[in-house]
């Protein structure tokens, strides 16, 4: 199914790629080489002895939490543009994505990561598998914590895991532009007994409050070190996952809850012209009735899903686009590990 714009209507037919326009394609692929594109409570504990004064710091970062307690929210916001997909629903994050802060003194190389959560598929164990590995390679961890929802289960299990690694673990109470002052106090004190942390940061990402105090309180930390990346690039993940990211994000507006672990994202070709770039995705889901949902009558839903990746995408590469999507089936993905690799995990 092709998504609609300007002089390319969506055609209800899904079918050969051979048929669309735009010459040879063969082998190419788009890929970011670097640059042009794209409160504060101190708890103490032996994690603060980490801290020194002077110097250039380097080094790596990660937010982790609970599925959808802000953390792709606060990447973004730290970077200053936009690295890592947002939604409402839970488990949106798939890939470990790097965005690199860069400032005179410091370079502090955040690591987006899926949110650990109890796995029911073969992919839901992936995933969790990679939030561990990006855990015991980064020097900082911040455990974010909503500041308008109790303290869980889920968010004690992951302070037990965190206190068993090398890095300086912060406490980072998010979303406090949902509460007031009272119920921030009152989830500040919570969250300092959860654990020992080396401090205890509240933030919003929405409003930016505490942003810039967050980033001082994480650098401070960092290990002394020359720089890591050259001075303009921002992330260093490949133009075709972050477009494929974006896609999948329209995606997930507007379906069921069911629905959005089931959709997948592949871009096949990205081609680039003098004034436009053609991109070629596949969107997968696992079962015919799925595909039915994610097309919706007169293919308006898929319609809409390439209006809003669109624009996000010309922002990203700074060039229009003509985006070509299909949606295709792929039976049970999340539990093959065939189709596991194919889709990139």
């Amino acid at each position: 199914m092709t998504a609609p714009q300007a002089g390319h209507p969506a055609s209800p037919e899904t079918g050969d790629r051979g048929s669309r326009e735009g010459g040879d394609r063969a082998g190419h692929r788009g890929s970011r080489e670097g640059g042009d594109r794209a409160g504060r409570r101190t708890e103490g504990g032996d994690r603060g002895s980490r801290r020194t004064e002077g110097g250039y710091r380097a080094g790596f970062a990660c937010f982790v939490g609970r599925p959808n307690a802000g953390k792709s929210t606060l990447t973004n916001a730290i970077v200053g543009q936009k690295i890592a997909i947002t939604s409402s629903k839970p488990q949106t994050t798939r890939h470990v994505i790097r965005a690199v802060l860069h400032r005179p003194d410091s370079q502090l190389v955040l690591v987006d990561t899926p949110g650990l959560h109890r796995p029911r598929t073969l992919l839901g164990e992936r995933l969790n598998d990679l939030v561990r590995q990006t855990w015991s390679e980064v020097d900082v961890i911040g455990l974010c914590i909503p500041a308008d929802e109790p303290i869980g289960r889920g968010d004690r299990f992951i302070t037990g895991e965190l206190a068993e690694l090398k890095a300086t673990v912060l406490a980072v109470v998010t979303k406090t532009d949902l509460v007031d002052r009272k119920r921030l106090a009152e989830q500040l004190l919570a969250v300092a007994e959860l654990g020992d942390f080396a401090e205890v940061v509240p933030v919003s990402a929405v409003s930016g409050h505490q942003v810039e105090t967050l980033v001082d309180v994480m650098t401070g930390y960092l290990p002394a070190s020359p720089q890591l990346y050259p001075d303009d690039m921002l992330t260093d993940e490949p133009e075709q996952v972050l477009v494929a990211e974006l896609i999948r994000e329209a995606a997930l507006e507007g379906v069921r809850d069911e629905l959005p672990h089931s959709i997948a994202v592949v871009v096949e070709e990205m081609i680039p012209e003098d004034r436009l770039t053609k991109i070629y995705a596949d969107v997968y889901v696992e079962r015919p009735s799925q595909k039915a949902i994610v097309i919706g009558a007169r293919a308006s839903r898929l319609k809409e899903v390439g209006i809003r990746a669109r624009q996000q995408i010309e922002e990203l590469l700074g060039t229009r686009i003509y985006l070509d999507l299909h949606v295709r089936v792929a039976k049970d993905w999340q539990r093959d590990p065939k189709q596991l690799r194919k889709l990139g995990f």
